[in-house]
């Protein structure tokens, strides 16, 4: 029987009673799901409200032939693979096959191994491109290798921690500040697995509107909504056999929340506009830097899920809390930004690093990160010295009143609204687009900050 991740959604079409009774037993006996359609008019409405991996379709039937039914496939499902069935082939007909796009021609009488054999090919297509999709996401992080860098013993516990639970299938939490490494820590908790070769996909949950996050995660139906032009795989979907992180859980909705809490009881997805559910074998890696407890006991995190994603948990140290790992981290960071395997530790002079030691990191390894970009720049790619760090790094230390909103003769033509987006985006510039330490200095909650970044940037587009 096929594990879950080849799995296929599979309809099969043909007016012959007894080869739908044989096909609906050994469909589902090769391990697919198996929807039997009897004619095409029973097809297209089947195709109304579901989406198929493969449609294996009689071409010769009672009122709408089998190319109706190929013809509207295409049309509403196009990553639908065809495999067409007929007892009367020409090559004629195998010609046209190809060109509307089916994916095999096998005439009848089908032996069960020919279609099985069919079927294991396209479940292995499908898993191609889901590991393409995860390649190109992985090319795209800005992480680059995720080997976990650090000897003391708060990154010794936390390496510890990711080889224990690695190799299981357990729902992981991991916890930190902004710029810990929350999504590297998922990573690395993917590549020791066992669902390595399988795809790895990120998603903030903060950075997704509202009216899109069911969409995004769960996939949609074409037509589904406005502007579902095409039908849509979801993110849950495109990382089956693999691992999905939720990185900001924290900023989900509370409609949200229960949707995910029932595919992690289930493991069923249901796209939107669809009325049947499938199956897919998905690990959940979470994170936030918000304290779940805290918002549980407000009301505006649900218990139940807190305690479902909560079953192994990872805490991060702040990089000021494992300051003696910070010459190593900094040479490897640098090494990173120059496309090198490594540099000197003679790149950093000792007066160097004893500030970088020294210094809090509010913004943790991506505040270094950026700091040691701008040091190197301006050391002329030579030594680094105290005066080549930001100035930043050096300056007293004050307690920064929260951003407020200008008033006076300067803004006497500008809307509220205008005022406030001028506002939000100083902050942000001044944080060198770090979300979360800007929403922290609004005095606003990420989730604001972002939808009104995405109300802004479409009314300035409609504008």
């Amino acid at each position: 029987m096929n594990s879950s991740a080849n799995k296929l959604r599979v309809l099969f079409v043909d007016d012959e009673s007894a080869i739908r009774d044989v096909m609906k037993i050994e469909l589902r006996r090769m391990g697919h799901d198996a929807t039997i359609c009897e004619d095409g008019a029973c097809a297209l409405k089947v195709l109304e409200t579901q989406t198929f991996d493969a449609a294996i379709v009689d071409l010769r039937m009672p009122g709408l032939s089998g190319w109706d039914v190929i013809d509207h496939i295409k049309q509403v499902s196009p990553e639908t693979e065809v495999i067409i069935s007929t007892g009367h082939g020409s090559m004629q007909e195998a010609i046209q096959a190809v060109r509307k796009g089916a994916y095999d021609f096998l005439p009848k009488p089908c032996q069960l191994f020919e279609i099985s054999s069919v079927l294991n090919r396209i479940a292995e297509k499908r898993s191609l491109v889901h590991k393409t999709i995860a390649l190109e996401n992985r090319l795209k992080a800005v992480e680059g290798t995720t080997d976990l860098i650090g000897h003391t013993p708060a990154m010794m516990q936390v390496k510890r921690l990711i080889e224990r639970i690695a190799p299981t299938n357990s729902t992981v939490l991991i916890l930190g500040e902004t710029g810990t490494g929350k999504e590297l820590v998922a990573r690395r908790i993917h590549e020791l697995s066992q669902r390595a070769d399988m795809p790895f996909v990120a998603v903030n949950c903060g950075a997704l509107p509202d009216n899109l996050v069911e969409s995004e995660l769960f996939g949609h139906r074409k037509g589904a909504f406005t502007g579902a032009e095409t039908t849509r795989k979801g993110l849950l979907e495109v990382s089956n056999g693999g691992t999905l992180f939720l990185d900001e859980l924290g900023e989900l909705d509370k409609a949200m929340q229960v949707k995910l809490l029932r595919f992690l009881e289930s493991g069923e997805v249901r796209r939107v506009g669809e009325n049947e559910a499938f199956h897919v074998d998905v690990r959940v890696v979470c994170a936030t830097n918000r304290s779940l407890e805290d918002m549980v006991a407000s009301g505006e995190f649900r218990e139940d899920l807190f305690f479902r994603v909560n079953t192994f948990e990872i805490r991060l140290p702040s990089l000021r809390d494992r300051a003696d790992d910070i010459p190593e981290l900094a040479t490897t960071l640098l090494a990173r930004h120059l496309h090198r395997p490594h540099v000197s530790p003679d790149i950093l002079v000792d007066e160097t690093i004893e500030i970088l030691k020294s210094h809090l990191w509010a913004g943790n390894v991506r505040e270094l990160s950026n700091a040691l970009q701008h040091a190197y720049i301006m050391s002329n790619g030579k030594a680094i010295h105290p005066e080549d760090l930001p100035a930043s790094l050096s300056a007293p230390k004050a307690v920064k009143p929260r951003a407020t909103i200008p008033v006076g003769e300067y803004n006497q033509n500008k809307t509220l609204r205008e005022i406030e987006m001028e506002v939000i985006y100083q902050v942000l510039a001044k944080h060198n687009g770090d979300k979360p330490k800007t929403a922290n200095e609004l005095g606003i909650a990420l989730k604001t900050l972002y939808n009104k970044l995405n109300q802004y940037q479409g009314h300035s587009a409609a504008g």
